[in-house]
């Protein structure tokens, strides 16, 4: 709905690219002074983009609902290396109920609920060559990127538990049952991958229509 009030797929992308794209200039008549936040933001030098601040930290998986996924791998990449240092002022902004750090671990492992409503967890790209995740049910969800690294951040392909899989989303319950997910990795997007309907994570928008 949001795309279709925006004017389409390719001016929802373009909304989105000038979130990095604009200066990050800033109107504080409302709290009639700079807050934290702007600042935060402002020191980021990453746009408009202020990570410090809870509301915008799904913004780059919403490239995903629109057929350009390789755009949410670059800029995921580029947020946990700039804006996440291990130091005592690591963090870009507030912590707020673990969310920060909520938001860098499942990052990291390369997947982030969009909407916990649904079901599903919208795709990123793994921060590491190899994770494993020892569920509650005493399963294992291996994930595997042997060629990750800073500059092969976008995924050329997927294989989930031996088949190959092209959407921009995972299944809570079918990671529930365990399983692997091997990523080969390039440091060039793949613009064929993840961009058809069939694709992209759930929207309510789709089903009222």
């Amino acid at each position: 709905g949001l795309v279709d009030l925006m004017g389409g797929k390719k001016m929802f992308v373009s909304m989105l690219d000038s979130v990095f794209n604009l200066p990050p200039v800033f109107d504080d008549s409302y709290y009639g002074g700079v807050i934290h936040e702007i600042r935060e933001m402002e020191i980021a030098n990453m746009g408009n983009y202020a990570h410090g601040n809870q509301p915008i930290q799904h913004m780059i998986y919403l490239y995903n609902y629109v057929g350009e996924p390789w755009k949410a791998q670059y800029w995921l990449r580029e947020t946990m290396n700039r804006l996440y240092l291990p130091t005592p002022d690591g963090y870009c902004g507030d912590e707020d109920n673990g969310q920060t750090s909520a938001w860098y671990v499942f990052t990291a492992l390369g997947f982030y609920p969009v909407c916990p409503g649904s079901n599903e967890y919208v795709m990123g790209a793994p921060y590491f060559k190899k994770a494993t995740i020892t569920l509650e049910n005493g399963k294992k969800l291996e994930i595997s990127a042997p060629k990750n690294n800073d500059d092969n951040r976008y995924i050329r392909s997927l294989n989930y538990n031996g088949k190959n899989y092209t959407k921009n989303y995972l299944n809570h319950f079918d990671l529930l049952k365990g399983g692997r997910l091997v990523f080969d990795m390039d440091n060039k997007p793949n613009k064929g991958r993840g961009i058809n309907e069939s694709d992209f994570p759930y929207s309510f928008s789709r089903d009222v229509k």
